[in-house]
């Protein structure tokens, strides 16, 4: 009796995926978009700002990030200014599998997933974070 076997068909094949942290961002763009597909930045702003010229230097388009804490904040609105399709995802959804250890094994399974259409993200209402005018 032959094995079937269903293999996932890519959606987003310009995805990547980000692991937020309070330092440290963990960056994993499609394999062949740059000789090293896993990087780290930091959190300041020119840090931010590096982080979304190399997504665009890797031809990136769309960008799945898990929401941890506050610290996704300002990424998102840098992602979103520089014209990514940004999903942030909640931690619960994608954290419940086993064997992920690491922030470099986070990234690599949120790419993944996003490039095959997996993610969902959360609900975000326009304008969150804009100052009213009174």
């Amino acid at each position: 009796m032959a094995e079937a076997k269903s293999k996932l068909k890519i959606i987003n094949p310009d995805a990547a995926g980000i692991d937020i942290g309070s330092t440290v961002h963990y960056v994993c763009v499609p394999e062949g978009r740059d000789k090293q597909h896993i990087q780290k930045f930091g959190c300041f702003t020119v840090d931010l700002h590096n982080l979304a010229k190399w997504l665009k230097k890797c031809q990136v388009r769309t960008v799945a990030m898990e929401s941890t804490g506050v610290y996704w904040i300002p990424l998102f609105q840098i992602l979103e200014s520089y014209k990514f399709e940004v999903k942030l995802v909640n931690a619960r959804h994608v954290k419940n599998v086993p064997g992920r250890k690491s922030d470099v094994q986070d990234c690599q399974w949120l790419q993944q997933l996003h490039s095959y259409g997996l993610l969902q993200g959360s609900f975000r209402p326009e304008n969150l974070f804009k100052i009213s005018e009174r």
